[in-house]
């Protein structure tokens, strides 16, 4: 009789070290992968499906990079009794010049006599203007009224249309045609054997509008 109601009370006690026990083997591989800092990795599997959308001709020749560095302080007014929301940027940027050799025409290269070719070229353009997010940086944002990132984002849109009005206006036009005229000169000499002339192609008139 003293037998079984010891092991009466001894079973509760039996059960719980056996769950106990069952719990911590279930557990521990978990526990000791976390405290294992030579633990394998988890595998990571990345399914993606890549579709082709466009396919584009380039004829661009790019002649010249400028690049830029600004500090640009965005300020925009929101409420009417509230502060300017304010973000001042340190941003670098970059513009090319080019000509577009896909506007060469066969009647703009004319041959005179046998030793010089005439060549009209495109008028330069400003290819490409860009903000260079891994050289820029948000120094700082005031009263920005939790929207920091749409005064970021605004901010840095302002300071990529001032990269283009910078380049224009620093004359890279002008580079480009210089540098086309030091490029394709040599070039062209060698492939034609002949004295290379180059010239710019003249602009289609102006149609006034009718009234």
């Amino acid at each position: 009789m003293p037998l079984a109601r010891l092991l009466r009370r001894l079973l509760p006690l039996l059960f719980l070290v056996g769950l106990g026990w069952f719990l911590w083997k279930k557990v521990q591989p978990a526990l000791f992968d976390f405290e294992n800092p030579l633990a394998p990795e988890p595998r990571i599997t990345v399914t993606h499906n890549t579709v082709l959308t466009k396919i584009e001709a380039l004829g661009r020749l790019e002649l010249v990079r400028y690049q830029f560095k600004d500090v640009v302080e965005y300020r925009k007014s929101t409420y009417r009794f509230l502060p300017d929301s304010k973000v001042a940027l340190i941003v670098a940027g970059n513009a090319i010049g080019c000509l577009d050799l896909r506007k060469v025409k066969p009647q703009d290269v004319v041959f005179e006599g046998d030793s010089v070719v005439r060549v009209a070229l495109p008028v330069a353009e400003l290819c490409t203007w860009q903000v260079d997010h891994s050289q820029s940086r948000v120094y700082s944002t005031q009263n920005s009224f939790f929207n920091d990132a749409e005064l970021v984002d605004e901010g840095y849109k302002y300071a990529e249309k001032n990269v283009q009005r910078a380049a224009l206006q620093s004359g890279i036009l002008a580079q480009t045609t210089q540098n086309a005229e030091q490029i394709l000169r040599p070039m062209l000499e060698t492939m034609t054997g002949r004295r290379v002339v180059l010239t710019q192609q003249t602009a289609p008139p102006q149609v006034p509008p009718r009234r």
